[in-house]
C-alpha cells in the first residue's frame, strides 16, 4: 500500500516516464545501473518499471544515509531497498554480500556505480561493485539507465523536489567481453550510461 502511494507521488511530481531503447521490460533477472545526481533517482527509476517488475526489483542504498529514522522507513517499506556499507572497514567480510543474497533470492537490483550523488553533468568513475556482481552472476542482464532531469528536480542539499518531468532511459543490455579487465569493463559500463544522455 505504502509503495503504491510512493509511486503515485513520484508520477505526480516527476513523471518518471520510461523510454526503452535497445531493451524492453521483461521478467529476466537484471541489474539496472544508472547515473546518480539526486535523491529522487532511486524512486524515479524504480517507479518507471512496470508493477510486475517493480515488485521484484530492489534498489541498493547506503546504510549510513538510509539506515535510520524516516529514511529507513522509506527505504524498507517504500521500495524494499538493500542496505549496504559503502565505506571500507564498516562491515566484516564481503561488503557486497547483501547484494549476492538479494540476487540469490531472485531479485533484480538498481545500482548507482558512481557511489555517491554527482552534481556535475559528467559521470564520475564507476566503483568496482558492478564488475564483481557481473563476474559472480554471469547470467544476469546488465541494463544501463540514464535519469534525465532528476538533478534539477532535487539537487543535492534540497529537502523537497521541484515538480519537473524526469525521463528514465533504459538502454541495450551491456554484453560481457571475455578477458576484459575490471577497468575496461567499468569504462564500457560508464560509456553505456553516458551514451543515453
Amino acid at each position: 500500500m505504502f509503495s503504491r502511494l510512493l509511486v503515485v507521488l513520484v508520477k505526480l511530481f516527476l513523471g518518471a516516464y520510461p523510454r526503452w531503447s535497445g531493451s524492453r521490460p521483461t521478467g529476466r533477472q537484471r541489474i539496472y545501473f544508472a547515473n546518480h545526481a539526486s535523491h529522487v533517482d532511486t524512486v524515479a527509476l524504480w517507479s518507471a518499471l512496470p508493477p510486475r517488475l517493480r515488485r521484484r526489483t530492489r534498489p541498493v542504498a547506503a546504510r549510513d544515509y538510509w539506515g535510520s529514522g524516516i529514511r529507513h522507513f522509506l527505504a524498507r517499506r517504500g521500495f524494499n531497498a538493500v542496505l549496504i556499507e559503502r565505506h571500507r572497514g564498516q562491515s566484516e567480510g564481503d561488503p557486497l554480500q547483501p547484494l549476492h543474497d538479494a540476487l540469490a533470492d531472485r531479485s533484480s537490483l538498481i545500482l548507482f556505480p558512481e557511489g555517491t550523488r554527482n552534481s556535475e553533468p559528467d559521470l564520475l568513475p564507476f566503483k568496482s561493485g558492478l564488475f564483481h556482481l557481473a563476474t559472480r552472476h554471469p547470467d544476469l542482464e546488465l541494463i544501463p539507465v540514464y535519469l534525465d532531469n532528476a538533478r534539477r528536480s532535487m539537487p543535492k542539499g534540497s529537502l523537497l523536489p521541484v515538480p519537473l518531468i524526469c525521463t528514465v532511459r533504459f538502454g541495450a543490455q551491456l554484453q560481457r567481453v571475455d578477458g576484459e579487465t575490471k577497468e575496461e569493463f567499468l569504462q564500457r559500463a560508464r560509456s553505456a550510461v553516458a551514451a543515453l544522455a
